[in-house]
């Protein structure tokens, strides 16, 4: 098996000694032939007939025009059938000279459409025959005339065939190629996709909870001389958000851990049901919020109820961060028919004083919490607005489809 495939692959990385062979292959057959008498009475004899010298050239000729049958198939075949007219009009008795227009005609069938090579191949088999039964002292239904015919029309037929076999095998390959490339394109996406998504948790992650360390701890070194219980307290409310941002972080990287490595912690994804301690953190770190809490029903899918919550999670730490010190925030989450409709607004005018212990003004018209918001509701198919409100303080509204189209959770 080995053997046979050097062997072809030889033979398409040498095609000019695959046809010197061929044609020196035909040439022995056409030499043999013509001492021959293929229809004697009691079938080929030997020994009856000798070429001439022209047929001998003639069939020489034949022979080297094959070995450029696949640099010029055309002018191959225009040689080839040239010689083996001249046979066919001169040679007595005559050579098989037309052995090289058959192996021609099925060259170019091969390498040419259908409708070419048919109409080709029907000018070669009435050329070819009709001059052989037209000439020569053989009536015009000798079987060598017939032979003629019958050896033309399937070189044509032949050459369709491995044309079409070999079209089918391409594309057979393209489609291949196609789809393994379409199967690498969509691991490509669905690791770009899994990148964006844990890169959105990390930051919903670190933001929040990074935020609430920061003002705690200017909260406790503000408090530090005069009031040190306050500033304790506000050290452990650091300690405690510090705890929680580890926690979630070690469960987010878990998830890159490979097969073999210690487990990733199995507690469920953050929801709806720890709304009311993730609002407690904030009220500890000094921001009042109120909470609307709508029949939004304990069967939300995994991904809406996540959704609802960092996005809660992000806009209350962006009210933290930007809306100032005397800042306060309201949370509404409804269910409107098919959809969970999530709302935090702010009235705070973003305005703080650097080295007060007050937030910083948020200038950079939006950074990746809003944009990571709004990639997760769009992937859920849901709609997410953020903007200032009309006479100060800031909005967030999105809508979460509960309920496809199709009647399904989303």
């Amino acid at each position: 098996m080995t053997t046979l495939l050097r062997g072809r692959g030889w033979a398409r990385t040498h095609p000019l000694a695959v046809d010197a062979a061929l044609a020196s292959a035909v040439l022995v057959c056409m030499v043999i032939g013509s001492f021959a008498e293929p229809y004697g009475e009691h079938g080929p004899t030997w020994g009856t007939r000798t070429p001439g010298l022209p047929s001998l050239l003639l069939m020489a000729v034949g022979a080297l025009a094959l070995v450029f049958r696949r640099r010029a198939p055309w002018t191959v075949l225009a040689a080839t059938c040239a010689a083996s007219l001249t046979e066919l009009l001169t040679g007595q008795p005559r050579a098989p000279v037309v052995m090289c227009a058959v192996i021609a005609l099925f060259t170019v069938a091969a390498t040419t459409d259908r409708s070419t090579t048919w109409r080709i191949g029907v000018v070669t088999m009435a050329g070819l025959t009709g001059v052989a039964m037209l000439s020569g002292p053989l009536p015009w239904y000798a079987q060598e005339n017939i032979g003629i015919f019958a050896w033309t029309g399937m070189a044509a037929a032949a050459g369709d065939a491995v044309r079409s076999r070999r079209a089918f095998v391409d594309a057979i390959r393209e489609r291949a190629e196609r789809a393994e490339r379409t199967r690498e394109e969509e691991a490509r996406r669905r690791v770009a996709e899994e990148r964006l998504r844990i890169a959105r948790d990390l930051h919903d992650v670190v933001a929040h909870h990074i935020a609430l360390v920061n003002v705690q701890a200017g909260v406790a070194a503000h408090v530090m001389d005069k009031r040190p219980d306050q500033a304790k307290e506000a050290l452990a409310h650091v300690r405690d958000a510090s705890r929680s941002a580890l926690g979630e972080l070690r469960a987010t990287v878990g998830l890159l851990r490979q097969t073999g490595d210690p487990e990733a912690p199995t507690e469920p994804a953050p929801g709806l049901h720890r709304l009311d301690e993730l609002v407690e953190t904030f009220r500890n770190a000094g921001l009042p919020v109120e909470v609307a809490l709508g029949q939004v029903g304990l069967d939300l899918p995994a991904a809406v109820d996540l959704a609802a919550f960092r996005i809660i999670q992000e806009a209350l730490t962006n009210v933290q961060k930007h809306a100032g010190r005397d800042a306060k925030a309201e949370v509404s989450v409804v269910r409107v028919g098919p959809n969970v409709e999530v709302t935090v607004i702010d009235d705070g005018p973003g305005q703080g004083k650097a080295g007060d212990g007050a937030p910083e003004p948020n200038t950079d018209g939006g950074g990746h919490g809003l944009l990571g918001m709004r990639e997760r509701v769009t992937a859920l198919g849901g709609s997410c607005t953020a903007a200032p409100r009309y006479g100060g303080g800031f909005r967030v509204h999105a809508i979460l489809p509960v309920i496809t189209a199709k009647g399904g959770t989303a």
